[in-house]
């Protein structure tokens, strides 16, 4: 990238800012990135110095010694509430800011970081992970015309991330990429959910009609009692299914040339090699995990002041559906009476 040494830090060092931190760290080793993890920061003091130590950093108790010790670019990964401040002291001081997702907790909020990062001329990315799942990378030189989606990813329950609901916790994910995918204006949003084991919503379903005609059902759930993470598609003559967790895609394509015999499928759901009309295939994905893959694209945003990515532009838009999703959620708890329900646990 450069020879001049970029020097990083990290906010807020639970699940996420751990990771971040290891990341930034394994990312010294190699002499073309030119990276230093100059320091942390965490209000629990003993997390802060424990990964501090750990990972060859030194613990900051305020973001300004962390500014003060000459940081330029910094991940940010305490909960969404704090988004917005903790941004805004570190582009108002000059420094460069990856904002782990949902971006903020409200539009109005988000709007303002985008002035920020304009006003102050700062590189600001926003982590939707998966944009760097090499499943979904391998994915974006396949699209035609999606016209329908199915999405699901359900998680086991855990208390992290409670402070907003399954939509802004997980489902963002897959709103971010199916939007990407869509490249069209969402035209209406209908949407139901339910809070289970918190006083959030912690399942939901959705369905989004896009301008182009293309709809997505998306279903998220922090209470189920699998992991699963898959997206499949439709476009014209070919079916695409992603798997986040195992990094693989595969395609179907009918062949208009060649007959398709009646069951194509066999007992297991796969395509044989007795099917002269559907032609399956499965595009080479490169392993990496997503993190090294986000914060490498992130340092190059930096270095080249360039636009990320993930933009604030795009963060926004991911958020705007979302909370219209929420409101949606609302809207059809208030319609069927469930709002007058005791739901939930405290």
């Amino acid at each position: 990238m450069s020879d001049r040494l970029l020097r990083v830090g990290v906010v807020g060092v639970g699940a996420f800012g751990h990771n971040h931190a290891r990341v930034y760290r394994d990312l010294q080793s190699d002499p073309a990135v030119a990276v230093q993890l100059v320091g942390v920061v965490d209000s629990d003091v003993a997390r802060g110095q424990a990964v501090a130590n750990k990972f060859g950093a030194k613990f900051f108790p305020t973001i300004s010694e962390l500014i003060d010790g000459g940081v330029e670019a910094v991940s940010i990964a305490v909960p969404t509430v704090a988004h917005l401040p903790v941004a805004r002291q570190l582009m108002q001081a000059g420094v460069d800011v990856l904002i782990e997702k949902p971006l903020c907790a409200t539009l109005p909020e988000a709007g303002e970081l985008q002035s920020l990062a304009q006003e102050h001329k700062r590189i600001a990315q926003v982590g939707h992970l998966e944009r760097f799942n090499p499943a979904v990378r391998a994915t974006l030189p396949l699209l035609t015309k999606p016209m329908f989606f199915e999405v699901h990813r359900l998680s086991i329950f855990s208390p992290r991330s409670l402070d907003v609901d399954v939509v802004l916790d997980l489902m963002i994910h897959d709103i971010d990429i199916v939007l990407t995918f869509a490249a069209s204006p969402v035209r209406e949003v209908r949407a139901v959910g339910l809070p289970i084991l918190s006083q959030k919503v912690d399942i939901a379903n959705v369905r989004l009609e896009f301008e182009s005609g293309c709809v997505a059902n998306f279903t998220a759930s922090r209470v189920s009692t699998e992991r699963v993470r898959k997206l499949r598609f439709f476009q014209p003559r070919q079916y695409v299914s992603l798997d986040f967790s195992r990094q693989d895609v595969l395609v179907l394509t009918v062949d208009a040339e060649a007959p398709i015999e009646a069951n194509p499928f066999d007992p297991a759901g796969l395509v044989t090699s007795a099917s002269p009309g559907i032609m399956p295939f499965k595009p080479k994905v490169e392993p990496q995990e997503p993190l090294h893959a986000e914060l490498l694209s992130f340092l190059h945003a930096v270095r080249t002041r360039t636009t990320p990515e993930v933009s604030l532009n795009q963060g926004y838009a991911a958020l705007a559906i979302a909370v219209a999703i929420v409101d949606a959620i609302a809207e059809h708890s208030r319609r069927a009476h469930l709002d007058q329900l005791t739901t939930g646990v405290s």
